[in-house]
C-alpha cells in the first residue's frame, strides 16, 4: 500500500514522502492516527508539484542568504564605551545594540536572534561575531568596542 506521509515518522520518512508500507500497517495505524493518507494518482501529482515549489522556495531563500553573507563579510561595527579601568566597560555590547548598527549599515534583514557572539562584550577589544542566516548559512562580522574619550 503507498501512502502519503502528513507528519514525520521515525523509520519511515518526513512529511510529504510517499512510502510503501504494508496494508495493515497504513490501514489500521498510519491512516487512523492521522499520519498520513492513501496515495491515489491526483494526490500523488499534486504532493509532487507542491515539493517541486517548497524546493524552489527553498533554494531561492538559500541564495539570498548565501549572498547576504558574502555581503556581510568583513564588515566592522565600532563602538565606543566609557570605561572603569581602561579594559573594562560598563554594561556590554548587546546583540540589539549590533543588531541596530548592522540596520545603519543598510541591512535590514538582520535581527537580533541571528545574532550570536561566543562570549559577552564587557571590556575593550576586537570580537568576531557569527551572524546566523537563512538554513545554517554563516556571516562573520567583527565588532570593536573602543574606551570612549
Amino acid at each position: 500500500m503507498k501512502v502519503i506521509l502528513k507528519e514525520s515518522v521515525a523509520n519511515l520518512g518526513t512529511v510529504g514522502d510517499i512510502v510503501t508500507v504494508r496494508d495493515g500497517y497504513g490501514r489500521n495505524y498510519l491512516i487512523p492516527q492521522g499520519l498520513a493518507y492513501f496515495a491515489d494518482p491526483k494526490k500523488v501529482n499534486a504532493i509532487t508539484h507542491q515539493k517541486k515549489t517548497l524546493e524552489a522556495k527553498r533554494k531561492r531563500e538559500m541564495d539570498r542568504a548565501e549572498e547576504l553573507a558574502r555581503e556581510l563579510e568583513g564588515l566592522t561595527l565600532t563602538f565606543a564605551r566609557k570605561t572603569a579601568d581602561g579594559n573594562h566597560i560598563f554594561g556590554s555590547v548587546t546583540p540589539a545594540e549590533i543588531e541596530k548598527a548592522i540596520h545603519e549599515k543598510g541591512f535590514a534583514q538582520v535581527t537580533r536572534k541571528q545574532v550570536s557572539a561566543e562570549v559577552a562584550i564587557k571590556h575593550v577589544g576586537e570580537f568576531d561575531v557569527a551572524i546566523k542566516l537563512h538554513g545554517g548559512v554563516k556571516a562573520k562580522i567583527k565588532v570593536v568596542v573602543e574606551e570612549e574619550k
